[in-house]
């Protein structure tokens, strides 16, 4: 036993770490940063219109805050523990100027998996996009948070409540996630692309 686990036979375990192994993104040749800033922008616009479709009432929501950021992130887990990354841009919608972002996530908890995710934050307040963009931002593992729904929600109608004036739209290849699983993630600037 090991921490009041079995010990799982060697060809589980070589399988598992064969799965997580096939399924982590490979690098593509070095792109210039020009090319890595058209493509973080074109993932964003992709992960908007596809929140749009699902969730039409993002659309005013979104192009009355102050800003929003757009995310793709990958983890995989196995056995007890986890993690992801991703990268995305945050966009002031006063200014319109783009952050580049990454993000890393860590996960604990039994499992195994991979999972493929969009984010999209919306900041009603230009002070939430600021001390995002800025000082980074991180997502605890203490954090709860539930969709709101119909009338409820009003123009954020499908998103998770972070904090006042805060929004976050999760979008899986199932559709909209209605409760937070982004948790334990730090997000920051991408030094190279910014």
């Amino acid at each position: 036993m090991l921490h009041g686990f079995a010990v799982l036979p060697r060809t589980v375990l070589a399988a598992a770490l064969l799965f997580c192994g096939v399924a982590l993104p490979v690098a593509s040749p070095a792109a210039s940063v020009e090319e890595q800033r058209a493509d973080a922008q074109k993932m964003a616009r992709d992960t908007l219109d596809r929140l749009y479709k699902v969730q039409p009432s993002a659309r005013k929501a979104i192009a009355n805050a102050a800003g929003y950021a757009v995310f793709t992130a990958f983890g995989t887990k196995v056995l007890v523990a986890g993690g992801g990354s991703g990268s995305g841009i945050a966009y002031n919608n006063r200014t319109k100027q783009y952050v580049y972002m990454k993000m890393v996530e860590a996960q604990a908890g039994l499992g195994f998996g991979v999972k493929k995710f969009r984010l999209v934050w919306v900041f009603e307040n230009v002070s939430d996009l600021d001390k995002f963009t800025s000082s980074g931002y991180e997502v605890g593992a203490q954090a709860s948070a539930a969709a709101r729904t119909g009338q409820e929600g009003g123009s954020y109608s499908g998103a998770l409540s972070i904090r006042p004036g805060v929004w976050l739209y999760q979008l899986t290849d199932a559709g909209l996630a209605l409760e937070l699983t982004a948790t334990g993630t730090k997000y920051y600037r991408d030094g190279k692309l910014n």
